[in-house]
């Protein structure tokens, strides 16, 4: 009787155990199918649900959910209900921290060319490609008209993001570029601002080989002219390392950047090449927030550059 009573009260529990994993697995399809449908997750789209676990919400648990897709894993925080009706995307926000000061944390500007004050309490780094029409636009709008009224004001520096896939000489002009900075920072700057100037110009060449050959030709043009070391410059643009570039990459991947031009000033993310008085409001904000007097500015009639 002993043995019955046990063997019944075993089938009990093996039997709450299945309707309790039944329960979480059904529980995991409909987590899953609320994201893929608010988010408009295409199918091909990897999502994985994590257990449910305690959080620090009294009514609700927590539960974390994987996105694979194209080769990225991303995690996103949820909390769910205790009744497991209702689903919150969790974004928690830490106030102790500035969140653009952390943004200028993961920006490494070491060594970079600098126009404008270097010492500024303003820093505005520019994610650049240099065979990017919208970033021939910006550059022309940065230099020579922002320059001029913020330029003792403002740190300008580039970062490279060559969009290579759809740009292919854009990372050859980029190594090229930082070939140059290397030795002299003026070298930099009138390189950047001959390849935007020039980017129909090289378009227009015939091959990848004759446009490599006119990059080649106005990098030589600025050594040249800034008496560089022209050995140690030409055996730099033959090398064509493409680590620095890599690394830079990467490292606007990391703060979400997808797109040319994209620029932070002090942290504060400006997508593509806006125009001109948009620019200077976020300029003028940071100067204000650094204790900093922004400049006078030229009338609307004569304001913009393009």
């Amino acid at each position: 009787m002993t043995l019955l009573r046990r063997s019944l009260l075993l089938l009990i529990l093996v039997c709450l155990g299945c309707s309790a994993q039944s329960v979480e697995l059904d529980l995991a399809t409909r987590i899953e199918r609320q994201v893929r449908a608010t988010y408009s997750l295409p199918s091909e789209v990897k999502i994985t649900v994590g257990p449910r676990k305690p959080s620090e919400f009294p009514t609700y648990d927590a539960v974390t959910v994987t996105i694979d897709g194209n080769g990225k894993k991303q995690d996103y925080d949820f909390l769910i209900s205790k009744d497991t009706k209702t689903l919150v995307r969790l974004v928690k926000m830490d106030l102790s921290k500035d969140p653009y000061a952390e943004v200028m944390k993961k920006i490494d500007t070491a060594g970079r060319p600098v126009r404008g004050n270097k010492d500024a309490k303003v820093v505005a780094v520019n994610f650049d490609d240099f065979q990017c029409p919208f970033c021939s636009k910006m550059h022309q709008t940065l230099f020579p008209t922002l320059l001029k009224e913020y330029g003792d004001r403002v740190a300008f520096i580039y970062k490279d993001f060559p969009l290579s896939e759809i740009h292919p000489w854009a990372t050859h002009a980029a190594v090229n570029a930082n070939c140059l900075g290397t030795q002299n920072t003026d070298a930099y700057w009138e390189f950047a601002d001959y390849m935007h100037a020039n980017q129909r110009n090289i378009n227009g060449e015939r091959g990848a080989d004759a446009q490599f050959s006119l990059i080649d030709k106005a990098a030589e043009m600025q050594g040249q002219k800034h008496s560089l070391d022209m050995t140690k410059l030409q055996a730099c643009m033959k090398a064509q390392n493409q680590d620095a570039i890599k690394s830079s990459q990467r490292e606007g991947e990391a703060l979400g950047i997808t797109a040319t031009p994209t620029m932070f000033v002090n942290g504060q993310e400006i997508d593509g090449a806006l125009p001109i008085e948009q620019i200077r409001a976020v300029f003028d904000s940071a100067l204000k927030e650094a204790g900093v007097t922004p400049p006078a500015h030229p009338s609307s009639g004569g304001s913009s550059s393009q």
